[in-house]
This record gives structure tokens, sequence and C-alpha cells, in this order.
């Protein structure tokens, strides 16, 4: 992590779900000024390296692995070249963090974090829907399948997590939709509906609208293979007009609004 004084060469920032304008304005300052920008090329956008200098140095990693990353870091921050580590959608997800920091905290490189919006938050504004709607489902569960991946913790399995019956987001999950859709049929109905987002932001994005007993189909016929979003719940049922949906709390007109009581909020 950072050290007091210490000048961070080493940049992890999140490049959001692929616009170039869906970044913030931090991160475009870092791009902006970066020697070196060793991207996420599977997930990301080019046009988000548009915020970059004509002369950076680009790395894809899409071909390399953690070892290679790693000394692509170290060697140029020894090189005092100002790096960006640009993560798709938000650090905090799924972007292996964890594992190049304890590296670059091993190799004694100082580091931060930019965040980004995530693939998921991008999604849901895609579809114009709030994943957490009152009395309905105050939950969101961000998790991932597992196939040619690392086994998932003991206790995390999809069906503990139906059960619950919050909103599901499921990440790097697309090629096994089929399965996921049939597990999940017991504790969320064939009805319940699922959106599945491809590449939410790019020029390549892709909407799939469906049920569980539907969305298998649709996606096996469009062909999506990878960077794509799985959204399954109640919440992505059309809009409800007003009265047919319990409304928040915080909003209601009989709440009272004194300075008093807010402080206590």
């Amino acid at each position: 992590m950072v050290l007091a004084g210490a000048a961070v060469t080493i940049h992890f920032v999140g490049g959001g779900p692929g616009a170039a304008d869906l970044i913030t304005l931090r991160a475009a300052t870092l791009l902006a000024g970066a020697d070196v920008v060793v991207y996420a090329g599977t997930y990301l956008d080019r046009d988000v390296l548009g915020h970059c200098r004509e002369d950076v140095r680009l790395v894809d990693t899409q071909d390399l692995d953690l070892d290679q990353i790693t000394a692509e870091l170290v060697t140029s921050h020894l090189a005092g070249r100002s790096v960006v580590r640009l993560c798709s959608g938000d650090p905090s997800l799924y972007s292996a963090l964890a594992e190049q920091t304890a590296r670059l905290d091993a190799a004694g490189v100082d580091w931060d974090v930019t965040p980004g919006v995530p693939a998921y938050a991008a999604a849901a504004a895609l579809l114009g829907r709030e994943l957490t709607v009152p009395l309905l489902t105050q939950s969101v569960v961000l998790t991932r399948a597992q196939a040619r991946s690392t086994a998932l913790p003991a206790g995390e399995s999809l069906a503990a997590f139906a059960a619950t019956g919050a909103t599901l987001v499921l990440h790097l999950a697309i090629t096994r939709i089929r399965e996921i859709a049939e597990e999940l049929i017991d504790d969320y109905g064939p009805e319940c509906p699922v959106a599945v987002v491809h590449r939410a932001s790019q020029p390549a994005e892709v909407v799939l609208r469906g049920t569980l007993s539907t969305i298998a189909d649709q996606v096996e016929a469009a062909g999506l293979r990878q960077a794509a979003v799985i959204l399954v719940g109640q919440v992505l049922d059309p809009v409800p007009s007003p009265g047919e949906v319990a409304e928040s709390y915080l909003y209601d007109a009989s709440r009272d609004r004194s300075s008093k009581l807010r402080s206590a909020d």
C-alpha cells in the first residue's frame, strides 16, 4: 500500500464497463499522465485508451500470467515510469487485486487504487432497474460460477445464495447459463425474470431479457461466451405503477423530517 510521503508509481485504476466516458476524472488524469498502461484487453474497449498519451507504452494482459504482469509493473517502477494497471469495471471485484498487490508489497513497491464503475452497475443502468426494491428485495449478491476457475469457498454455493431470494448478479458465468438457470428454478421459480448484458456500454453491447426457463436458449442462440453479466430477480419485472409496490420510508410523506431525527438516521 502507500507509505506516507512515498511517490506512487503503480496505480490500479477501474476502467469501468468499457465506455470511454464512463471512467472517473481521476482515472482520466492518471491515464493521461501514465508512461505505461497495463490493461485487461479481453474486457475493455480500446476507446478507453484514448485518454492516454500517444507515446504511452501499452501492455495487454490477456495472454500474460501473474508473474509476467508483476514483472512488467516492477520493471516499470524501477525505471521510474508512472504505471496504470487498468482493470475492467471496478478493482474491488474479480480483478486479482489481492494477488498483484501482495507481490508488489513483497517487492517493496508502493501502489494505490482508483475505483471504477462496476459492470453490474452499468448493466442495471442499461436495464433501467434498481436492484433493491422495498419489501421485494433489499439485498444484492455479487458472485460467480465455477468451471475452469478457482474453487468457491465452502458455504458460497449458488443454492445457498438463492435461498435468500436476493437479487443475484453473476459474473464469469455465462458459459454455464443453462446449469445455473436450472439450479435457480427451485428457489426463484421458472418465470423469474433474468437479464443478460454483454459488454454493457460498449459498441458490441447486447441485452437479452427472459426468464429462468427461457434465458439459456437465448444466450446460446446469441453465441455469448464471455464479458457478460447475468442478473436474476423479481426487481427486473417491468416498473410497476405507483401504489402497486411498497415505497421507501426514506421519502414517505408521513416521515418526520425534523433535524433532530435526521441526525439519528
